[in-house]
């Protein structure tokens, strides 16, 4: 006698509660890019529906957002001025603190997180200050700097910082930063398994940061190693990481899988710019069903232990959630 798995398939109501694995809209976090100027909104034409806004416009997105169910932002700022050391992200009155301060004093319940970098904020476009003689970063330097900029966010009021370059050591140096500031319950959202991966093309367009020279692959992670992503964040939960993402996403199931099955800190994902593109690019070709591909996508995020989901498809996966939920 054969198994008969098809049994719990039968009927939707039986395949709804067997279900092992469910979308929710909390399980979201919804990137914006903030550009200096006023009454600014520029749609990226290489990631269609994602825009540079200025902060005005910015606002009235984090109400369409609420609308939506969806609660919190990751944030990304674009200055007018770019230098070698990045100065407005060391400046209390620069674009991202300035955006914090303004989202949280009109949506205070609104979770307003972070990214912690410097490439959207140098003339060179890499993470950090220039090691001109290797042509790298330097890790070191670039610490002491990313130090300063955590405890700039944490006094405009952000509610978890992100860092990004892939520095070593970064977790444990804004940890003891923002410990001695105070800050000690401000929790850090690892970048801690990042890949330099050629998903990334279209978000250097949003957030101009294409380095003007070289690339990032001497301080980002090789697409090839396995053992060292799975090594990289379990370094970071040592460090005191309080959450933990693998980037990108969509390539590297097994990677989010190895890394829920070594680690006990909760995991993000970042389903980056070039994997959202793809899909977007495909819908317009009429090649796919665009809605259920994306939410198909979003589950096998899920299914492979992503806790958390960042996504520039959020607001059409919240829409497509209400619906569901509306009609029931």
């Amino acid at each position: 006698m054969f198994k008969r798995f098809r049994r719990l398939r039968i009927n939707k109501n039986l395949r709804d509660l067997v279900r092992e694995t469910s979308l929710h809209v909390e399980d979201f976090i919804y990137p914006l890019f903030v550009k200096s100027g006023k009454s600014f909104k520029k749609e990226i034409a290489s990631m269609p529906g994602v825009f540079q806004m200025s902060l005005d416009e910015i606002l009235k997105e984090c109400e369409e957002l609420q609308k939506l169910g969806l609660n919190s932002i990751i944030l990304f700022g674009i200055p007018s001025v770019k230098d070698s050391i990045g100065s407005d992200a060391l400046c209390e009155h620069g674009i991202i603190a300035s955006a914090i301060e303004a989202i949280k004093e009109k949506f205070p319940d609104m979770l307003v997180v972070s990214d912690l970098c410097f490439c959207e904020f140098t003339d060179h476009g890499h993470c950090g200050i220039l090691d001109m003689e290797n042509e790298t970063v330097d890790n070191d330097a670039t610490l002491e700097i990313l130090a300063k900029q955590a405890i700039i966010h944490a006094k405009s009021g952000v509610d978890m910082i992100a860092p990004s370059g892939m520095m070593d050591g970064t977790i444990e140096v804004l940890r003891e930063a923002l410990d001695s500031e105070g800050f000690v319950n401000l929790p850090i959202m690892s970048y801690s398994t990042k890949f330099a991966s050629a998903y990334y093309g279209p978000f250097r367009d949003v957030a101009e940061s294409a380095p003007s020279f070289g690339d990032r692959r001497s301080y980002q992670m090789d697409p090839a190693n396995a053992k060292e992503a799975v090594a990289e964040s379990i370094e970071d939960e040592i460090q005191g990481a309080d959450i933990l993402m693998v980037k990108p996403a969509l390539a590297y199931l097994d990677i989010i899988r190895a890394i829920k099955e070594n680690t006990s800190t909760p995991l993000a994902i970042y389903n980056v710019s070039g994997e959202y593109a793809m899909l977007q690019a495909a819908k317009k070709a009429g090649v796919i069903d665009y809605d259920k591909v994306m939410m198909e996508t979003m589950i096998a995020f899920k299914r492979a232990g992503a806790d958390i989901i960042i996504s520039y498809h959020a607001k059409e996966v919240a829409r497509i959630l209400r619906k569901k939920y509306d009609c029931k």
